[in-house]
């Protein structure tokens, strides 16, 4: 048993170096924002983690997590669009139990049966498969969608559950699928690099007897680097009960969520991003 716990203290001390759940995400995982910028503190939740996600040993994106909400605020990463399959398998994030836990995404079955943990410990921090099942009207809507990744192992990366929010069924396969896949297709002519941020606004109802946060709206943004002095920017918000996107400047969006989140002036992006 010693030993078993000198173990643990010494798998500990490797993985909080480089542990998935980190401090910031500038010191940690920039990459994935324009300028290294992450968004101002005026989306931050009451109990936030950062996440840069991590799968197969490399970082694909980075998440703000509502450990009490159980859903993200919003998942940052670069367009790369590729064909593929789309995955199948769900993943967990461990580290939202402690440092102490893998560092990279996991599935369920695997921490419940290699780890020795609960379901109960999972579920604490984090939203389970459990959840989402038996949903009426609603489904795993991804903030990051696995189709704009070039290869199995970032598109196997979007499917984590940290990643996903309760998202109105049409919605998801209807107007929100088409920004996803045509719109953000006619908007990234002539960019080199795009920067997108996804993210919900946490709403007054609730799936899985009160556990996970329906989001009453979900927004995108993304800031495009045409060259080097010529950056583009647009922005989409759509109410999780209705089948429409609507479209606005980078600025208009940074307004409305400064209303409806109600703690601040919004800033998606680093100022080098235009507004208009």
């Amino acid at each position: 048993l010693l030993l078993l716990l000198l173990l643990q203290v010494l798998a500990s001390c490797l993985w909080s170096g480089h542990s998935e759940v980190v401090p910031s995400f500038e010191s940690s995982c920039p990459q994935f924002f324009f300028g290294q910028t992450p968004p101002n503190q005026a989306l931050e939740p009451q109990n936030p983690a950062w996440i840069c996600q991590r799968y197969q040993n490399q970082y694909f994106f980075a998440t703000l997590y509502d450990k009490n909400l159980r859903i993200p605020v919003y998942s940052a990463y670069l367009y790369q669009p590729g064909p593929g399959k789309r995955p199948k398998t769900w993943l967990v994030e461990p580290q939202l139990m402690g440092t102490a836990y893998p560092k990279t995404m996991e599935r369920e079955w695997t921490l419940l049966n290699h780890f020795n943990v609960s379901s109960e410990q999972l579920s604490q921090s984090q939203a389970i498969l459990q959840d989402y099942k038996n949903l009426t009207g609603l489904n795993r809507g991804h903030l990051n969608p696995s189709g704009h990744h070039p290869d199995s192992s970032s598109r196997t990366a979007t499917f984590t559950l940290t990643n996903i929010v309760p998202q109105d069924e049409k919605l998801n396969g209807g107007a929100w699928n088409n920004y996803e896949q045509q719109t953000m297709i006619r908007r990234t002519q002539g960019c080199n690099t795009t920067y997108v941020i996804v993210g919900a606004v946490p709403g007054n109802n609730y799936i899985a007897k009160g556990r996970v946060n329906k989001p009453s709206y979900l927004w995108s943004s993304a800031c495009c680097e045409v060259d080097t002095n010529q950056r583009k920017t647009w922005a989409v918000i759509a109410e999780n009960d209705k089948n429409e996107v609507q479209l606005l400047t980078l600025g208009d969006l940074e307004d409305v969520l400064t209303q409806l989140y109600g703690r601040g002036q919004v800033s998606l992006f680093h100022s080098g991003c235009p507004r208009q």
